[in-house]
C-alpha cells in the first residue's frame, strides 16, 4: 500500500511543530512514503531545507502551506506547477504583508483570484456555507481531509468531513496531521505548546493533543488506521502525482536597470572597470592587472554576474556620493574588477591574492560581497535599495532565531512549572557547563538533584536547543531580483519600520542560487567618519581613509607598545599580548596580526611556529620553490584559507574546484567531519609529486585548524586598512579619536570610561559636561576634549540638542534653563547629578534644590521654570565618595578620581600593587594585583582558561586564571565588579601576565 502525507507541520510553523524539516524527510523516507508535504503555517520557511533533505533522501516533495483566512477556515494549498508556486508565494506574502509581523490572513477571494496552479484541501470539517465559495474557486482541484487521531470526537469530525464532501462533490482524502517526526517527539511538542499559550504544561489542558498520534506513520500503518476508507487513502497519492512543482525550476536573474543606451550589461561592466583602473593606476595600468582584469570578466560573463557586480557597484556610488564612508571586504578583495569599481580597496594582484576563493566557473555559485557602512547610516543605504527596485523586487534575508542556551533553560523551566527563582538558578550555573550540570553544581546552586521537573528541565532544555522562535532580520543581506521577488520567494514585514524580509535564510537561497548583497553596518566606519569631521574643524586638515598617511614608524611603534585601547580589531586582550610579540612594522604585519588571533591558526598550532620564524628562532625552508611562491609571506605556515586552496593547487593537484570544494568544507560548522574525505587525496597527491607524507600530513593538520574558523587573506587586508587608519588616528589625534568613539557609542571593546581614562593617560586633559559648554557630541576645545551632553544617562537626545540650541551665549540660572530649553524635571535631575549644571549653581545638591523649587515643568504651565521659593539654604556637599557614584551613574566615568584610587587603602591593605607597580616585580615571583573588572573572556580555544582585564588608577592588569581556578572562584569573578587577583607574574619581553592561584572580590 502507497501513502503519502499531505499535511505536516514543521518547527517553522513557530511553536507548533515540534520536528525539523529535515527530520521528518527523513523520517518519510524510513517509513517508505511515496511523498511529503509540507505545510507550514502562512510560510514557506523550512521549504529549502526540506528540498535539499528530499533530494538527499529521494522523496517527492510537496511544495506548500496552510493559509490562514480571514472569512473562511484554515485551509492547505499545494503547487502544481511553476505557475502555481508562484501563486502560492505571492499569496504567503499578501497574507503576511497586510498584517503587523507575527500574523497572517487573507480574504478567500484572494485566494480565488491566484487559484491557477494550486490544488487545495480542507484539512477537517467547517461549515458548508464557508467552504462553498472555496470549492468554487478550485473546480477539480478541492478536496476534503479527513484524519484520525484516536481521540475523543473522532467520529463525529469524520462524519461532518464526509457529509461536506458529499455536499461539495468534493473527493474526501486522508491525512495524520502530522506535529512530529516521532512520537517521542511529543513532550517538546507539548512544551512549544505551552510556551504559545504562556501557560506551563501543568495548566494547558485541552489546547495539548491527548496523545502522540499526530506522527508521522508508515504506509502499513496508515492502511491499518483507514482500512474501511482505501479509496481515500489512495487518493493521497493520486494527489501527489499531480503536484510537480520544484524548487530545481527557480529562474533568478539580478536585475540589470539603468543601462546606458546600447550597453549590455556585460559593456557597461567593462566600461565601469577600464575608467576604475585609470584612476587607480594613473601611471598605467599593469600588464599583470590587465591579465587578471580580462580572466574576471570573461568568467563573470560567463556565469551571467555582471548584473550583481553593477548593482554593489550603485549602492556604494550611492553611498559615496551622500558622504557615507564604505569599504567592500571578504572575499570580494580577491576580485581586481571590485578593486577597479572602488568596491573594495586592496590590490588583489599586488597582494597575490587568489581570485577563485571569489568567483569559479567550477562552484557556479553566486560571489560573496559584503560591504561596510558607517553603522549610524546604513539605514540611507537600505532604504535607497528599497527605492530603486520596489518592494516587490527587493527584500532582505531573514534570520531564524532560534532557542539557545540560557533562553531554552528558560523557556523549558517555565513551561514544567519551576519558579522564577529556581529557573534563575538553573540557567546560570547550566548555560556556564553547556547543560552537563553535576548534581554539585546544582547543589550550589540550591536545587535538588533529584528534583524530577529539574532534570526534566534540563533535557527538554536540550531538545529546544535549535528550534526555531521567530524570524529576524539578517545583519545585512538583500536580495534584488529582475522579476517580482514575490514569485520567487514569500516576503513579509518585519518588526522594524521600513523594512521588509523574504522567508529564506542566507543557506536557503545560496542552495537555491538567488544572489545576495551584504550590506553591513560597522562602528568603526562611524568614529572614522566622525573622527575625520572632527580634525577638519579643528585642525583644517581635510583627511579620508585613503589619503591617512601610509607605514608611518610613530604608528608601528605604538603598536609594538600594545597601546591599541580603541583601535579597531587589535584592541582586545589577545590581540594586545601579540603586538610586542610580532612587532608589526608594515603593513602585511598588520594582515597577519589580525588572523593570528583566530581559532583557526591556534587550533592548527601555526602561531608558534611563525614567531619563532619570524624572530630567527627557527629556520625557515620550503620543499619546494612552488610553495616557496605560495607561502613566503607568511613565513612557510599556511595562516589564510586561500593558501589551503593554492597548497592543494600546487601540492596535491587540486584543480581550482576541488580547492574551493575543500575550502567550502573548511568553512562548513560540521567542518571536522567535512574534511576528513579529503585527507587521503590531499596526502596521496602531495607524495606523488615529491612531497614528503609528514610533511602533507603537517600541511592537512594545519588546515583542519581552519575547521575552527580560518580567515580569508582578503578579509584579514580589509580590516587591516581600517586598523592602521583607526591607529595612525590614535597616534596623532588622541582626542579627536577619542571624542569620535565616544559619540559613536555602543562599538569596540571597552566601555567609555576605559576609553577616557587611556586617552588622560596619553597627556589630553578631559573637560566634564556642563549644560554651558558641552555640545551634543563630545567635541575638541582649545585642545582638550569636551565631554557632551550625550553622555548623561537619562537625557534623550531631544532634551540634549535643546540645551544647545537653546543657549543663546548662556544660561542665567537653573530655571532659565528649563523654560528655554523646556526640560522635563526628571532630565534636569540626572543633569544636575552628573554635575553638569554646575557652572550655574555650584554643588549637586545646591543644583537639585533649585530644580525642586521650580513651579511646574508641564509644557503647557504659564509658571513653567519660574522659581516657587527663594529659601536659600546651605547644604552639605556630597563626599567624593558620593559624587564618584554619582559620575558613574550618571556618565559611566568620573573625571575626578578612578575608583580605584578610592579602594587603594584596602587594596594596599590586601598587598595588592598597581598595573604600573607590575612593570616592578620580576617574573616568576607571586604577586597580588586589584582592579575593576573591565573584560572577562572565556574563548572556546583556551580550554577552559579564563582572561580577566583589570583597570586601576595607573593602566590595565591582565590575569590568567586557569581552569581549576575558575571553578572555584567562578563566584567572585562572576559577581564581583572589584577583584585581586593573587599568582605568578608572566612576562614575556613586554607582555605581562598574572597567572593566578586566587581571585576573590575587593571589601571594604
Amino acid at each position: 500500500m502507497s501513502y503519502a502525507e499531505l499535511v505536516c507541520r514543521s518547527h517553522f510553523s513557530f511553536l507548533r511543530g515540534a520536528s525539523h524539516p529535515e527530520e521528518l524527510v527523513a523520517e518519510a523516507a524510513r517509513l517508505g512514503l511515496s511523498a511529503l508535504a509540507l505545510t507550514d503555517q502562512d510560510g514557506l520557511y523550512g521549504v529549502v531545507k526540506a528540498h535539499l533533505a528530499a533530494k538527499e533522501h529521494g522523496v517527492k516533495l510537496l511544495l506548500g502551506a496552510e493559509l490562514t483566512l480571514e472569512d473562511g477556515p484554515p485551509v492547505v494549498v499545494y503547487a502544481r506547477d511553476a505557475g502555481g508556486y508562484a501563486n502560492l508565494c505571492r499569496l504567503v506574502s499578501h497574507s503576511r504583508m497586510t498584517h503587523p509581523k507575527g500574523e497572517a490572513g487573507l480574504p478567500w477571494r484572494k485566494l480565488a483570484e491566484h487559484a491557477s496552479g494550486l490544488l487545495a484541501l480542507l484539512p477537517g470539517p467547517a461549515p458548508l456555507e464557508a467552504v462553498a465559495p472555496l470549492a468554487e474557486a478550485f473546480p477539480g482541484a478541492f478536496h476534503v481531509g479527513l484524519s484520525r487521531s484516536l481521540s475523543a470526537g473522532d467520529g463525529v469530525r469524520e462524519a461532518r468531513a464526509e457529509a461536506l464532501a458529499r455536499a461539495l462533490g468534493a473527493p474526501l482524502v486522508v491525512h495524520n496531521d502530522v506535529h512530529t517526526h516521532h512520537r517521542e517527539r511529543q513532550p517538546l511538542q507539548d512544551v512549544l505548546t505551552s510556551i504559545r499559550h504562556g501557560v506551563t504544561v501543568d495548566q494547558a489542558g485541552t489546547r495539548l493533543f491527548p496523545n502522540g498520534e499526530r506522527t508521522l506513520k508508515s504506509p502499513g500503518q496508515m492502511a491499518r488506521l483507514f482500512a474501511d476508507r482505501p479509496e481515500a487513502l489512495a487518493r493521497t497519492v493520486e494527489l501527489a502525482s499531480r503536484c510537480e512543482a520544484s524548487l530545481d525550476a527557480l529562474h533568478y536573474h539580478f536585475p540589470e536597470e539603468d543601462l546606458p543606451q546600447g550597453h549590455t550589461a556585460d559593456s557597461h561592466l567593462r566600461t565601469l572597470t577600464e575608467v576604475g583602473l585609470r584612476t587607480r593606476y594613473p601611471a598605467g595600468v599593469p600588464p599583470e592587472v590587465t591579465r587578471q582584469i580580462e580572466h574576471e570578466l570573461r568568467l563573470i560573463a560567463a556565469l551571467e554576474f555582471a548584473g550583481y557586480f553593477l548593482a554593489l557597484w550603485d549602492i556604494v556610488m550611492f553611498a559615496r556620493g551622500r558622504g557615507i564612508l564604505c569599504q567592500g571586504r571578504g572575499s570580494a578583495a580577491n576580485s581586481a574588477v571590485c578593486y577597479a569599481l572602488g568596491i573594495t580597496a586592496i590590490d588583489p594582484v599586488r597582494m597575490g591574492l587568489l581570485f577563485e576563493r571569489f568567483l569559479s566557473m567550477e562552484r557556479r555559485e553566486p560571489p560573496d560581497i559584503d560591504v561596510d557602512f558607517e553603522h549610524e547610516r546604513r539605514e540611507e543605504v537600505l532604504q535607497y535599495v528599497y527605492q530603486k527596485h520596489g518592494r516587490h523586487k527587493a527584500g532582505m534575508v531573514c534570520e531564524v532565531i532560534c532557542y539557545r542556551g540560557r533562553l531554552a533553560l528558560r523557556e523549558a523551566g517555565k513551561s514544567l512549572g519551576l519558579s522564577l527563582d529556581q529557573v534563575d538558578r538553573l540557567s546560570r550555573v547550566a548555560s556556564s557547563h553547556g547543560f552537563q550540570v553535576t548534581p554539585e553544581v546544582l547543589r550550589e546552586a540550591g536545587l535538588s538533584p533529584t528534583d524530577g521537573r529539574v532534570l526534566r528541565t534540563l533535557s527538554v532544555a536540550k531538545e529546544l536547543e535549535g528550534v526555531p522562535r521567530h524570524l529576524s532580520i539578517h545583519v545585512g543581506g538583500f536580495v534584488m531580483t529582475r522579476e517580482p521577488l514575490v514569485d520567487l520567494v514569500p516576503v513579509e514585514n518585519a518588526a522594524m519600520p521600513g523594512r521588509t524580509v523574504i522567508q529564506w535564510e542566507k543557506d536557503d537561497i545560496n542552495a537555491v542560487g538567488l544572489l545576495k548583497v551584504d550590506l553591513l553596518a560597522l562602528g568603526m566606519l562611524t568614529a572614522l567618519s566622525r573622527c575625520f569631521a572632527l580634525i577638519h574643524e579643528h585642525h583644517g586638515r581635510e583627511l579620508s581613509l585613503a589619503t591617512v598617511p601610509p607605514e608611518d614608524p610613530k604608528v608601528y611603534d605604538m603598536l609594538c607598545e600594545a597601546d591599541t585601547v580603541g583601535v579597531f580589531q587589535i584592541e582586545s586582550r589577545a590581540q594586545m599580548n601579540m603586538l610586542p610579540r610580532l612587532r608589526p612594522r608594515e603593513f602585511y604585519d598588520l594582515v597577519v596580526q589580525i588572523a593570528l588571533i583566530r581559532p583557526g591558526p591556534i587550533v592548527g598550532n601555526m602561531v608558534h611556529p611563525y614567531l619563532r620564524r619570524r624572530n630567527g628562532q627557527e629556520p625557515v625552508t620550503y620543499p619546494s620553490e612552488a610553495v616557496r611562491g605560495i607561502l613566503q609571506k607568511t613565513l612557510g605556515v599556511p595562516l589564510f584559507q586561500e593558501q589551503a586552496m593554492r597548497l592543494a593547487m600546487v601540492a596535491a593537484g587540486f584543480s581550482a574546484g576541488e580547492a574551493d570544494g575543500l575550502r567550502r568544507a573548511l568553512s562548513h560548522k560540521h567542518a571536522d567531519e567535512r574534511i576528513l574525505p579529503y585527507r587521503g587525496r590531499f596526502v596521496e597527491g602531495c607524495e606523488a609529486r615529491g612531497y614528503t607524507r609528514p610533511q602533507a600530513e603537517e600541511w592537512f593538520n594545519h588546515f583542519r585548524g581552519f575547521a575552527h574558523y580560518g580567515f580569508p587573506e582578503s578579509h584579514s587586508a580589509s580590516f587591516a586598512l581600517i586598523a592602521y587608519a583607526s591607529s595612525w588616528l590614535k597616534c596623532h589625534y588622541p582626542a579627536a579619536f577619542t571624542a569620535a568613539l565616544l559619540n559613536s557609542q555602543p562599538m569596540g571593546f571597552y566601555a567609555p570610561h576605559t576609553l577616557v581614562a587611556d586617552v588622560q593617560r596619553h597627556g589630553v586633559e578631559v573637560r566634564p559636561v556642563d549644560v554651558r559648554r558641552s555640545s551634543w557630541d563630545c567635541t575638541l576645545e582649545d585642545g582638550a576634549l569636551r565631554l557632551g551632553l550625550r553622555m548623561v544617562r537619562g537625557l534623550g537626545e531631544s532634551a540634549g540638542r535643546a540645551v544647545v540650541s537653546s543657549r543663546n551665549g548662556d544660561y542665567a540660572s537653573v530655571g532659565d534653563l528649563a523654560r528655554r530649553a523646556r526640560i522635563p524635571r526628571h532630565e534636569l535631575t540626572r543633569l544636575a547629578l552628573a554635575g553638569a549644571l554646575t557652572s550655574l549653581c555650584g554643588a549637586r545638591r545646591q543644583a537639585l534644590w533649585e530644580i525642586q523649587a521650580l513651579g511646574p515643568l508641564d509644557a503647557d504651565d504659564l509658571f513653567f521654570g519660574m522659581a516657587m521659593d527663594g529659601t536659600a539654604v546651605e547644604l552639605p556637599p556630597m563626599g567624593v565618595y558620593e559624587r564618584v557614584c554619582a559620575d558613574y551613574d550618571t556618565v559611566g566615568l568620573s573625571l575626578e578620581k578612578h575608583p580605584l584610587e578610592l579602594l587603594r587603602p584596602t587594596l594596599k591593605r590586601m598587598g595588592a600593587v598597581t598595573a604600573e607597580g607590575l612593570k616592578q616585580v620580576s617574573a616568576g615571583r607571586r604577586v597580588k594585583v586589584g582592579g575593576m573588572m573591565i573584560c572577562r573572556q572565556m574563548p572556546p580555544t583556551a580550554k577552559g582558561i579564563c582572561f580577566i582585564s583589570l583597570e586601576d588608577e595607573t593602566g590595565i592588569a591582565n590575569l590568567v586564571v586557569p581552569s581549576e581556578v575558575y571553578a572555584q572562584c567562578r563566584k567572585e569573578i562572576h559577581g564581583a565588579l572589584f577583584l585581586v587577583g593573587e599568582g605568578m607574574l608572566e612576562r614575556s619581553g613586554k607582555v605581562t601576565n598574572v597567572k593566578t592561584r586566587s581571585v576573590v572580590s575587593v571589601r571594604q
